[in-house]
């Protein structure tokens, strides 16, 4: 039985969460590496996951942990089908996960399909002087939202890559023009980061 947790209470926030998560079924690897208070709600690291991953929010999502699936709250109702779906802000990440090494999967746009695999690297002291949650590495850009999952995003990365592709204009024209899978802006992660508190 999974116990509910007090989310982020108390005055200790706990140790840092050093996660990797990379997006599944993507090569070459799109991943992140960041920063966490263990305290942290299932909730608030949702947002955490949008942020760092270049996410916009647009659908919803899931964590799997064990047997057991956590999802927002409005999402909770609409969940009578799936009785191991327990609302992600009632449980703390370091309720759930409490080694390092321990993996999890998150999962983001139902219809897209995009999972994601979370793996712990390390769990340490805060940092003096770091504000968390931080970024702190990673490579490329997050795919466009609803480009169709893995298969639509080799599928469009193709049509991007060569100008004489039947879809090369429809492609650029869909995406505003510019995008580079390669881009990764760390600075602008962080900055997002503590804009979002």
């Amino acid at each position: 039985m999974v116990r509910k947790s007090n989310p982020e209470s108390g005055g200790s926030r706990g140790p840092i969460y050093q996660i990797k998560i990379t997006l599944m079924e993507v090569t070459p690897p799109i991943w992140r590496r960041f920063a966490v208070h263990g305290a942290i709600s299932l909730s608030r690291l949702h947002d955490v996951l949008q942020i760092v991953m270049g996410w916009t929010d647009s659908h919803l999502h899931e964590f799997n942990i064990d047997e057991h699936s956590y999802v927002a709250d409005y999402d909770l109702a609409e969940r009578d089908w799936d009785e191991t779906a327990l609302d992600e802000g009632d449980f703390r990440l370091d309720h759930l996960i409490k080694r390092k090494g321990e993996s999890f999967e998150y999962k983001y746009d139902f219809g897209d399909g995009w999972r994601h695999e979370l793996v712990v690297e390390k769990i340490i002291p805060p940092e003096e002087g770091v504000k968390y949650p931080v970024c702190l590495a990673g490579e490329r850009a997050c795919p466009p939202e609803d480009c169709g999952g893995p298969w639509g995003y080799d599928e469009l990365l193709e049509s991007l890559a060569d100008p004489d592709h039947e879809e090369h204009e429809r492609s650029l024209e869909w995406l505003g023009g510019r995008y580079d899978p390669e881009e990764f802006n760390l600075e602008k992660i962080n900055r997002l980061l503590r804009r979002k508190g």
